[in-house]
């Protein structure tokens, strides 16, 4: 699954520096952004876990419940959901103006196009049937411990999406923007070219689910179960629209100014790689775990995994967080100075990029006890710890324009979402201690503190070769060759310092991984 989500994150972060590269961090990409945002909201909270997460549970507890395995109810389950994912694109698409009124307001408000978003928003909209289905799609394999085929799905999508956008950046021309025209060729390709994509990522799944066993038909009929699955799923709806509030503020707040919603955009996206290279995989074969542990009762394997898992976030992505906030500058620009992508756009990518790079572990966190909850079948108290993220956010993100200059207004968002993450999994480890005893606190604290002083001296060991580098440089190089520079021989240093220092400071959790290579 980690060589999956590895496969799948690169080749989706190729496809959004192809997609910087074919419409720039600009206008035409503020409205692209804008108009795919519910969409990609959608995807985050279904697909990165939400979905997966409450609907696993109920699958496990079926298939060891009911004398057909659970065949029955999944497919009432199944097809109820479908026709409540297509009812809500119908309804998505038809509001569609209004919607993007939501995130951008007027015209004059805007450095976006609402008119070209809107556009964008009715060919993407149907996105939100096939992200739905594969959600669903994904829980029954992952219910059955099938974990491969949904962990490899996304990396044909983004194949699919960088082939539209070669084939957007071939074509003559450029969008017209007076006036917008949904027939627009371009507009077509990348609306229609993207949707196709998701469409693609979602089907693909159907033999997989066939091998495993499972036969997707429709089947109309009544369970008690499926009032208990409508609760929980009224609970992550409610989970869904507190989130998009949050989101909507952002969106209002950085709209005026040009760049900043497809910059925001593109720093959540490469905060998100580390977390779905390491965190998703891990979290993914710790659901089906912790949820037959919870429906058995045996809550103390519950937390023996709440506190695994924990650890080894800890561990992968502490590290991670160091070294984006000590190059993200750098990042930025050796990857995004591209195509229409000036530096000074890639340059503040990166910084925004650092400055939100402290929400990384604490998001990680969050999501696995999101999912502790979901195994007890409580869908209830996520949704609460949602809303008191969402009402520490918004004032936050009200005043970055109050403080802060135009240039860094996308810096103070970015930030203000990485403090709600970290208000987040403070408050549901509070909430998982009242719930459940003691958690095993204090292992996760001795790791975090071994792996902070690792990380710590491979952070200065980096930075400090970069420093002794980037002297004899001078300006001999330009700005793109010296930030490869810098992120290749930061990275190494900090690299290698940190590991050493794991060793050093004896991290428990790593043992098996020194012992193989002792003999090898």
């Amino acid at each position: 699954m980690a060589l999956a989500s590895l496969v799948s994150r690169i080749t989706g972060f190729v496809r959004q520096l192809a997609l910087a590269a074919a419409l720039g961090l600009s206008v035409l990409n503020d409205s692209y952004t804008v108009a795919n945002t519910l969409p990609n909201i959608v995807y985050e909270l279904l697909l990165g876990g939400v979905l997966s997460s409450v609907m696993v549970p109920l699958l496990v507890r079926a298939q060891a419940e009911d004398a057909d395995g659970g065949e029955a109810y999944t497919q009432k389950l199944l097809t109820v959901a479908t026709a409540v994912m297509v009812l809500s694109t119908v309804v998505a698409i038809a509001t569609a103006p209004l919607l993007t009124w939501l995130y951008l307001g007027g015209d004059s408000h805007s450095a976006a196009n609402p008119k070209l978003a809107t556009a964008f928003a009715v060919l993407l909209l149907p996105e939100i049937i096939f992200y739905g289905l594969g959600a669903l799609f994904g829980a029954i394999l992952n219910s059955r411990g099938v974990f491969a085929p949904f962990a490899w799905a996304p990396v044909l999508n983004n194949v699919v999406m960088l082939g539209v956008i070669g084939v957007y950046m071939l074509m003559p021309g450029e969008i017209n923007l007076y006036p917008i025209q949904l027939t627009d060729p371009k507009v077509l390709v990348l609306g229609l070219g993207t949707t196709v994509g998701i469409a693609v990522q979602a089907l693909v799944l159907l033999p997989s689910l066939r091998r495993a066993g499972f036969e997707w038909k429709p089947r109309w009929g009544w369970d008690r179960r499926l009032l208990e699955a409508g609760g929980l799923y009224a609970w992550v709806i409610g989970y869904v629209l507190i989130g998009q509030a949050g989101y909507i503020v952002t969106t209002r707040v950085a709209a005026p100014f040009a760049g900043s919603v497809s910059t925001y955009a593109n720093a959540w996206l490469l905060l998100q790689v580390p977390y779905g290279v390491l965190g998703v995989s891990l979290l993914t074969a710790l659901l089906p775990r912790m949820s037959r542990a919870a429906a058995a009762g045996r809550i103390g394997e519950v937390i023996k995994d709440l506190s695994l898992g924990s650890r080894y976030s800890t561990i992968a992505l502490l590290p991670v967080t160091v070294w984006i906030t000590l190059f993200g500058t750098s990042i930025g620009v050796a990857l995004f100075s591209i195509g229409r992508t000036s530096e000074a756009g890639a340059s503040r990518l990166g910084a925004t990029l650092a400055v939100s790079a402290f929400g990384l572990l604490p998001y990680a966190l969050s999501l696995l006890q999101l999912r502790v909850f979901y195994a007890m079948k409580d869908a209830r108290t996520p949704t609460m710890i949602q809303l008191v993220m969402v009402v520490v956010k918004i004032p936050m993100l009200l005043l970055c324009p109050v403080l802060l200059p135009a240039g860094d207004v996308v810096l103070g968002l970015a930030a203000a979402n990485s403090a709600s993450f970290v208000v987040g999994a403070v408050l549901g480890q509070v909430w998982l201690r009242h719930r459940l005893g003691a958690l095993d606190t204090s292992s996760m604290a001795i790791t975090f503190g071994k792996t902070a002083v690792a990380s710590t001296l491979g952070g200065c060991a980096g930075l400090g070769l970069v420093l002794w580098v980037r002297g004899p440089l001078g300006d001999t190089l330009g700005p793109v060759a010296q930030a490869w520079i810098v992120l290749v021989a930061g990275t190494i240093a900090a690299l290698v310092v940190t590991l050493v220092g794991m060793r050093v400071v004896r991290l428990a959790e790593l043992d098996p991984l020194w012992r193989r290579l002792a003999r090898r």
